[in-house]
């Protein structure tokens, strides 16, 4: 478990996480520029692994 700044940076890495996410879906699903959407949400993945490496 971390204390401390990397716990804020953590939080702050998942919300941007889920907000890219929720904006990739969101632009995917409405066809308004898949290829951004598209690298969103990798970049969502991305993100999340990152995460789930310094956690584990």
């Amino acid at each position: 478990m971390t204390s401390g700044p990397g716990s804020i940076l953590l939080s702050i890495a998942m919300i941007a996480a889920f907000l890219l996410g929720a904006g990739g879906l969101w632009l995917v699903v409405k066809r308004r520029d898949t290829r951004k959407g598209v690298l969103m949400l990798v970049a969502a993945l991305v993100l999340l692994g990152n995460v789930l490496i310094w956690t584990i």
